[in-house]
């Protein structure tokens, strides 16, 4: 890998995290309302699918959804914009955090119903290879959305129709508070490929250049008519499972203290920058400036969400089908 690719990636990861960190804030000062579902812990799985993709490759993501649509090039004033409630945003404000979409870059939206948006990558798949673009999509979901009738429908159906779709499990071992161990059998939800008739990988998903190497191999693969794959990354969440669950939840105390501990002290970003830096890609200095830049757009989109209007009360009616 290049120092190209590497501090892009690098980049990809640490706006993410600056992005959720304010926003972390600002939902704890009262300005964001609704539900917020943050992506700290896990960027590297993000960045580094992401930076395996073209422009015009699809993504669908889920309720965690700010991280996927920052790697995927999306405009951070958007997406702020969109949590504060502001006509700026990417839904004029109706969406929210769990709704944010931009088919300009290939993402097809964020989806609060957890399972729900792996068949409209499936979808999108099968319109790629209908149309013989060559591209690929990419369904990004949960542990828990595993268990869900809708991945086993979809990756049966991409099975059967060879579709350039990956099925990208971001397992995080807990499906909002159930540990995996007390919703399935298996341990490896990649090994599920199997009865699919596909390949089932898995990969570290706190490693962005793994994770980043693996994608970029399957999707070459994808692009010259190979067959869905279901990709496993094991990482974890330093956040909850949402914002202000201690209203109703005693912290984070229903997580394995073993697993909390490792997912407090891994840290995917640090990981990289070392790895970066003893590569000698580039130097302590620049990875400071790309951080302390990181930051000021975060700042700055802040600011524009700030200033941004509230929706008319007449915009109720709009963009909806009767």
């Amino acid at each position: 890998m290049d120092k190209s690719t590497l501090t892009d990636i690098y980049n990809r990861m640490v706006t993410i995290r600056k992005f959720e960190e304010k926003a972390q804030t600002l939902f704890s000062q009262g300005q964001l309302a609704g539900f917020l579902h943050l992506y700290i812990g896990e960027e590297a799985v993000a960045a580094g699918v992401c930076a395996a993709l073209n422009d015009d490759d699809y993504i669908v993501s889920t309720h965690r959804g700010h991280g996927h649509l920052i790697a995927k090039g999306g405009d951070v004033n958007r997406i702020m914009a969109e949590l504060y409630g502001k006509t700026t945003g990417y839904c004029k404000g109706k969406g929210g955090s769990m709704h944010v979409a931009d088919f300009s870059k290939g993402m097809l939206g964020a989806c609060g119903i957890v399972g729900g948006g792996i068949p409209i990558a499936v979808g999108a798949a099968l319109s790629s290879k209908l149309r013989g673009t060559g591209q690929v999509a990419v369904s990004f979901f949960g542990d828990g959305a595993s268990n869900e009738g809708s991945f086993h429908e979809s990756v049966n159906f991409a099975a059967v129709q060879k579709l350039p779709v990956i099925f990208l499990v971001e397992n995080n071992r807990y499906g909002e508070f159930t540990p995996q161990h007390r919703a399935m059998r298996v341990e490896d939800i990649s090994s599920r490929a199997t009865g699919y008739g596909i390949p089932g990988v898995i990969v570290d998903g706190m490693d962005a250049v793994e994770v980043y190497k693996v994608t970029r191999e399957w999707v070459e693969k994808l692009r010259n008519g190979g067959g869905p794959v279901i990709i496993e990354a094991k990482t974890h969440r330093k956040s909850g499972h949402s914002e202000g669950e201690t209203v109703f939840l005693d912290g984070q105390k229903y997580r394995l203290a073993e697993e909390e501990k490792i997912a407090m002290e891994t840290d995917p970003i640090e990981s990289l920058r070392n790895y970066i830096l003893e590569q000698g890609m580039a130097a302590g200095q620049e990875l400071d400036e790309l951080e302390k830049a990181a930051q000021q757009k975060i700042e700055d989109a802040v600011t524009f969400a700030q200033n941004s209007p509230f929706p008319e009360k007449e915009e109720l009616y709009t963009d909806t089908w009767v």
